[in-house]
This record gives structure tokens, sequence and C-alpha cells, in this order.
């Protein structure tokens, strides 16, 4: 096998597996991890089980790979704090805009995936996801700790508290909107959610 062929296999291979984790997680939407079976996503895609074993050896493996989407995800959604261009509440306030409009059009879909990996019980799964959680809440914190030394967030402000208590209110809206079978408008409590968390940290 040439060079060229074995890298048109290896683009091939990353593909499929990307199609099968990307499967999974819409199942995961519609009917949460317990009721996801190798099956049901081999259904989903049109290919044979044997096909996806070829890939994955497990729903756990699946589970993995899609933790590490989620990170790649969920951590390019954070907008970079540059203070030329806009304060820190104000890239706090983008950041939230923009993983709200992700999440409306994925159905919660990266969020959600923590949630189910959570539950899965699966330890490495589980350290990964917490590895995952503290990415994001420590490129949070930047954005606070700018704001306090900027003067336009409280200086008592505890920044590990507050990077916790913006991703809890993103998790946690999540959850509530998927429960609910997304009845109501992401967006708006969104923003409601906003007004009451920028007060709690301003001066």
């Amino acid at each position: 096998m040439t060079t060229k062929e074995k890298g048109r296999v290896y683009q091939n291979t990353a593909v499929r597996r990307a199609q099968i984790a990307d499967a999974a997680g819409r199942l995961i939407v519609r009917y949460g991890s317990e009721h996801i079976t190798v099956r049901r996503i081999a259904n989903e895609i049109g290919i044979t089980e044997g096909a996806i074993y070829r890939h994955f050896k497990s729903k756990r493996d699946i589970l993995l790979m899609m933790a590490d989407m989620a990170e790649d995800n969920l951590l390019s959604d954070i907008v970079d704090i540059d203070l030329a261009k806009a304060s820190a509440i104000e890239t706090l306030h983008r950041t939230l805009n923009k993983v709200i409009s992700q999440i409306a059009n994925r159905k919660g879909f990266y969020f959600q995936v923590i949630a189910e990996i959570i539950s899965f019980g699966d330890k490495k799964l589980n350290n990964k996801t917490t590895d995952l959680i503290n990415k994001y809440i420590e490129r949070i914190k930047d954005i606070i700790a700018t704001g306090i030394k900027a003067g336009e967030i409280r200086q008592n402000l505890d920044t590990d508290t507050a990077a916790t208590m913006f991703f809890s209110m993103i998790q946690g809206l999540v959850n509530i909107w998927t429960l609910s079978n997304y009845e109501f408008k992401l967006e708006e409590k969104a923003e409601s959610l906003w007004q009451l968390y920028q007060k709690s940290i301003v001066n």
C-alpha cells in the first residue's frame, strides 16, 4: 500500500469514527444514553454493527471519543478576552450567547453528552469529563480575573466560584430544557439568567 493510499484509509477511518460518534450523540439527545445500543447507532447511519466494531470496541469507546469532541467544541465556544475590543463582561456575555446558539442548533448535544457520560458511571469517562469541565472553568476564570484587574468586576469576587456558576448556569439550563422536551425558548431563558449573573459579579 502506498503512502497516499494509507493516508486515504486513515482519513476514511477518521471520518467514519466521527460519523459514528455524531450519530450516537443525536440518539443520546433523543433517547438518553441508557437506550443507546450499537445496533441503534448502526441503523441511524445505515451501516452494519460489524462496521461499527471495526472502529470501536464498545459503546464506552464511542463515549470516550464523544468526550474528546465535546472538549474541542465547548472550549472553542469560549470567546478570547481582548479588552481592546470588548470588556470582560461583554466577553462573558458573548461567550454565553455563542454557547446557547450552538446548543439550540444541536439540541444541547455536547452539554447533554457531559450529563450522559456522568450517568454512565465509568471511572475513565468521569475523569475525562472532569478534566473537560475544569478546563472550561479555568478559561472562564481567566476572563473574570481580567475583568477584576480592569475594575469592572468586584475585587472581592472568588473567581473559581464565579466561573463554576457560569458553567453550572449553562449545564443546568440545558438539562431543564432537555427534560421539558425543548418547550421553552432557550435564548430568552439564558438572557434572564445572564442578567442575574451579571448583577452578582459587577461592582
